[in-house]
């Protein structure tokens, strides 16, 4: 008998999905925790009593701890795993269903699904602009408002309520229980936490895993009337907070005072130049309070999220409808990442050169590279197509096709030596005695009308891994050469997924910020090691689903339908 789950009120699609590609030295900017705590913290922690793994978790010191710097008594404070199990218990406890919980939108996406489990319904308020949409929350306050949630610095944009916003608004709710999450408060200019406390239907929702950099440790609480307190302690478990988590929070709060104010400090300041780069841009950031800067980045979007994991910085892209086309960057809140960050956006958003493959991106190859390929081939007895060709140049160390002739022919058990290959490989594709060579009938990809209109706007280069007559040969004979300014071959630097050539590209032209095109998991991963943004581009006639799906898994940001749609990037 085949059981019959119970239909579930949570939507799936909300989560944030994971990138797929995760690799040593990415910068995460796309979870918003905050500074790394001193070593000291795990060092003490080692040396911790062992009852505190044997043993329930004992919170009262810790309570007594919060209680004291907000002012209040211990019943007045309850410990949670962080700042979201005290919202899940506060829609758990009040809302219900036929009750509503009236939000700002955009906020915190945990409160659909809180409210969700609880049973309630939503009431959205559009906060689209700097101040708080305090008469609209006032409006949509009716008879069914159970809970009215105020997420001040709010996420993802980071905007602030101020007193007089929240004191108007618990006065308008009084049969309604008004939620302040102050998760990001520290970086924020106004605290109102002590200043809300005596209001009896507001409690305020705080956290140590943001800037007191504990995200790893969930430990929230939760501030507001004893009898509100005694309600929430009820909604959930006896033990929400590990043991271990609860002494490093208590050291955390005893001992990082300075650290807190210097890393508040230097977000505050990145903050500020990060808002005014992104408006040099072309793109329009909200004003922030958060250690995080919200951008509306349009059709820009997905393509700047994608061109910063191919540099190895990871943001958060939005694809909600109310904020679709949105970007939200964490400050890195130390030196070496905001730098690292703000060249990557520079280098994603102005560019100040292109670099192109030259086989299979702006010159057509089958009927030259691969026949003599399969030609020599064929001179050993042993066949070799064109999907054998686009198979070994899908598995990468690939930019040597004498290489990859010698290896497709050992491949079928036939020993020989890459001089003889490349002896044979050269008759072919050079021509002997006077007879033309293969390489006669390369054909140019891209339109050198297109092309002069890049290089207008920026200077462009090849990067190669042919010899360099043969690079020149066709350039000159395509009428390319005029329009390019550099040209990295064989003999220059040694063959991708290198960085090298790349790298000398860049030199040759003067200039540090590029994007690369290339048809090959090579070109895409010497792009990525050259800090480079990676462009993919299937070459003609080869498989668009496995080479599209071989060039993403390498790294590309995005692999382009045609080279004209560089045009439509850069604009």
């Amino acid at each position: 008998m085949t059981a019959v789950l119970p239909q579930s009120r949570i939507d799936p699609t909300w989560a944030y999905e994971e990138p797929s590609r995760m690799r040593a030295g990415v910068l995460r900017l796309d979870r918003n925790e905050g500074l790394l705590p001193s070593i000291d913290a795990l060092v003490e922690l080692a040396q911790a009593d062992p009852e505190l793994l044997r043993c329930y978790p004992d919170v009262s010191a810790l309570t007594a701890l919060l209680a004291a710097r907000s002012g209040v008594g211990p019943d007045r404070v309850l410990v949670t795993a962080g700042a979201d199990e005290a919202i899940d218990r506060i829609c758990r406890a009040f809302l219900a269903p036929g009750r509503t919980l009236l939000l700002p939108d955009p906020s915190f996406e945990m409160l659909d699904q809180y409210a969700a489990l609880a049973g309630g319904e939503l009431v959205r308020v559009p906060w689209s602009t700097d101040a708080f949409p305090t008469d609209e929350f006032v409006r949509a306050i009716d008879e069914r408002t159970a809970v009215i949630a105020i997420v001040s610095p709010n996420n993802p944009t980071g905007g602030v309520a101020t007193l007089a916003d929240v004191e108007r608004i618990a006065a308008a709710a009084q049969n309604a229980l008004v939620l302040l999450d102050h998760a990001y408060v520290e970086y924020a200019n106004d605290d109102l936490t002590r200043a809300v406390l005596d209001i009896p239907n507001v409690v305020v929702a705080r956290t140590l895993s943001k800037a007191w950099g504990l995200a790893g440790c969930r430990v929230g609480y939760a501030i507001g009337t004893a009898e509100i307190i005694a309600v929430l302690r009820a909604a959930g478990g006896p033990y929400p907070v590990a043991g271990l988590s609860v002494v490093l929070a208590a050291r955390q709060l005893e001992r990082g005072a300075a650290e807190l104010a210097k890393h508040v400090a230097r977000v505050r300041e990145e903050r500020g130049a990060l808002t005014q780069q992104l408006a040099s841009l072309g793109l329009s950031p909200r004003q922030s309070q958060a250690n995080f800067v919200f951008v509306e980045a349009g059709a820009r979007a997905r393509f700047c999220a994608a061109g910063l994991a191919a540099l190895g910085v990871l943001v958060r892209e939005f694809r909600r409808p109310a904020i679709a086309g949105a970007l939200r960057i964490t400050l890195p809140g130390e030196p070496t990442g905001f730098a690292r960050l703000t060249q990557a956006l520079d280098t994603v958003l102005a560019p100040e050169a292109i670099v192109f493959d030259l086989d299979g991106v702006l010159a057509d190859v089958r009927a030259s590279q691969r026949a003599a390929m399969i030609a020599t081939a064929s001179s050993y007895g042993v066949t070799v197509t064109m999907e054998d060709i686009e198979r070994a140049l899908r598995s990468g160390d690939a930019a040597n096709d004498w290489i990859v002739t010698q290896r497709l022919i050992a491949a079928h058990g036939v020993a020989t030596d890459l001089a003889t290959v490349t002896t044979r490989y050269q008759s072919l594709y050079l021509g002997t005695d006077g007879s033309p060579g293969l390489r006669e009938r390369e054909r140019a990809v891209v339109s050198t009308a297109m092309l002069e209109r890049l290089a207008k706007r920026l200077p462009l280069a090849v990067v190669t891994g042919r010899p360099r007559d043969e690079a020149r040969w066709f350039l000159e004979r395509e009428g390319l050469a005029p329009l390019v300014r550099a040209v990295v071959c064989m003999e220059d630097a040694a063959r991708k997924p290198d960085p090298a050539p790349v790298r000398l590209a860049l030199t040759r032209l003067g200039v540090r910020r590029a994007w690369m095109v290339g048809n090959t998991p090579d070109d895409i991963r010497a792009a990525t090691g050259a800090s480079v943004v990676p462009l993919g581009i299937v070459a003609p006639g080869d498989d668009l689903t496995a080479t599209a799906a071989a060039l993403t898994d390498a790294g590309a940001a995005r692999v382009l339908d045609q080279l004209t749609d560089l045009e439509e990037l850069l604009t």
